[in-house]
């Protein structure tokens, strides 16, 4: 994979072209290669880890599928199904799919070269009968089998998984080469140290690592401005926006356990980002036991943070916040009806008011609410806090904050995406307090946005709502969206759905 990698196309001119200062280039940002590098990125990809979960239930599908036609076509279709038939065809094939995956058959290598693994799968196959057999065996119900129709599907299931292996082989590998299915990863760190972790993890044969580049601190007589083929794109505080554009899953940080202190300040600066954050261990002195490592391929790997809500999470947490969407708007549709023909008779100007906002990673989205401000008062960049007794809001406006009903547009985005359901509440992108904005006021204050935003949140059910005017409760706000992101579950995002409108009976602090 790594002979098309963007990061790699650029000379080393080019790449010293972020040295020098340019027109384009504002304080603090990106520079011109390191954004060329991050843009050429493919924004589509597919999780390798998702890739073979729905390999999983495909072959699971298939292989009860298969079974079931096979005793159709030697029974009849019209005979009635004997129970134990179906249930031996259901449960031998959740064991073949368990069985591959104990052998590591739906590990990434192991799809790509299905043929270097035919042995591997016939004996698993081979295995799940022999098991079945002996279970039938032990409950003495093995002359109720035929063995006719069990050979068949023997044959016609090994076949069946055999050919999706070899066409999964070739999409995969399709995919990898053009980007679609790979885990995006940034060396941080650059000099030896890099050039050695990058070769060991180059080793590693069909591997899905993307590198995408090196970024680090350090001038180029500490850190050469290219490692391993591999170009510095910048500081670590570039690192920052280049990880948001180019959607980077890993960061590896490639430096001795023995720098504590640079390893902390490191961690300090780059944990605000939705990604996995890994500490090279390849040429660490001190061991630990294997128990403590990750790996990629045979490079052992130090776990530093996860990226939250990821994989089977998200799609468990995307089809909350469809069911639950769609029956908040089918349950509230009659309120929001009222609530728009209120505010058109009220004052003039749309019903719905919607605000640029920061939304997961940090990008700008924008965000529905009914309209409770006059409109030629209305505030899109909410530089003004709403206070108690504001002549910008209306009447009904009054109303419709106070009880929260503005926000019920907010079930749209969250049907469609941009929200959740339940996260951190979205703040609009120049919102302050006291001239500052809340960036400024707390540190870390970006890591809110490793998750999607919420209609709801953790925060706002704990009283946490309403005017943000002391930088103590922005920094209240922000401690409990923090904590709701590091210990977020299904049941947790239950809880707060179903407590939300008890907890909104207080508005105290909703102006």
């Amino acid at each position: 994979m790594n002979e098309i990698d963007p990061a790699r196309r650029f000379s080393l001119d080019a790449v010293r072209k972020f040295d020098a200062p340019a027109e384009n280039n504002t304080a603090g940002g990106m520079n011109d290669v390191a954004r060329q590098v991050a843009s050429q990125y493919r924004r589509d990809t597919m999780s390798p880890i998702m890739v073979s979960g729905v390999l999983r239930m495909v072959e699971f599908a298939l292989l009860l599928v298969s079974g079931l036609a096979v005793y159709f076509y030697y029974v009849g279709f019209f005979n009635y199904l004997a129970w134990q038939y179906s249930l031996t065809i259901a449960a031998t094939s959740f064991l073949a799919v368990v069985l591959l995956d104990v052998t590591d058959c739906y590990q990434i290598v192991a799809l790509m070269r299905p043929i270097a693994n035919f042995g591997r799968l016939l004996l698993v196959w081979a295995g799940t009968f022999a098991l079945m057999a002996l279970t039938a065996f032990t409950m003495k119900m093995s002359e109720d089998y035929s063995r006719l129709l069990l050979g068949t599907w023997f044959v016609i299931g090994f076949v069946l998984i055999l050919g999706l292996r070899l066409v999964m082989s070739k999409l995969i590998r399709r995919w990898a080469r053009d980007g679609r299915m790979e885990r995006r990863a940034v060396i941080v760190g650059g000099g030896k140290a890099a050039e050695v972790l990058i070769r060991s993890v180059e080793k590693q044969p069909y591997n899905d690592i993307r590198i995408c580049g090196i970024f680090d601190d350090r001038g180029d007589k500490r850190s050469p401005p290219v490692v391993a083929g591999y170009p510095k794109l910048g500081t670590i505080s570039e690192l920052i926006e280049f990880a948001r554009i180019a959607r980077i899953d890993m960061l590896i940080v490639s430096l001795p356990l023995t720098a504590e202190s640079r390893v902390l300040q490191l961690l300090k600066k780059l944990w605000v980002l939705p990604v996995d954050i890994r500490l090279s261990a390849h040429s660490n002195a001190l061991q630990f036991r294997p128990r403590a490592y990750s790996y990629i391929g045979s490079v052992p790997m130090l776990d530093i943070f996860d990226k939250p809500i990821n994989d089977w999470d998200s799609v468990a947490k995307r089809a909350f916040d469809i069911v639950f969407s769609i029956i908040g708007i089918i349950v509230f549709s009659p309120v929001m009806l009222a609530t728009a023909i209120a505010i058109k008779l009220d004052s003039k100007g749309p019903v719905l008011f919607h605000q640029k906002r920061h939304g997961f990673n940090n990008e700008i989205i924008d965000v529905y609410k009914f309209r409770s401000m006059y409109t030629d008062k209305a505030d899109p960049t909410a530089t003004q806090t709403v206070t108690k007794n504001d002549p910008r809001v209306t009447r009904v406006g009054r109303f419709i904050r106070k009880t929260s009903i503005d926000e019920l547009p907010q079930f749209f985005n969250s049907l469609f995406g941009s929200l959740s359901l339940v996260g951190p509440r979205p703040h609009a992108i120049a919102a302050q307090s006291h001239n500052l904005l809340y960036n400024e006021v707390v540190d870390g204050y970006f890591a809110r946005h490793k998750v999607k935003p919420g209609v709801t949140g953790w925060a706002q059910i704990n009283g946490w709502r309403g005017e943000m005017d002391t930088n103590e409760k922005i920094r209240m706000r922000t401690e409990y969206d923090l904590y709701y992101i590091e210990n977020w579950s299904l049941l947790f995002d239950l809880r707060i759905l179903f407590l939300t409108p008890i907890r909104l009976l207080n508005t105290e602090n909703a102006y």
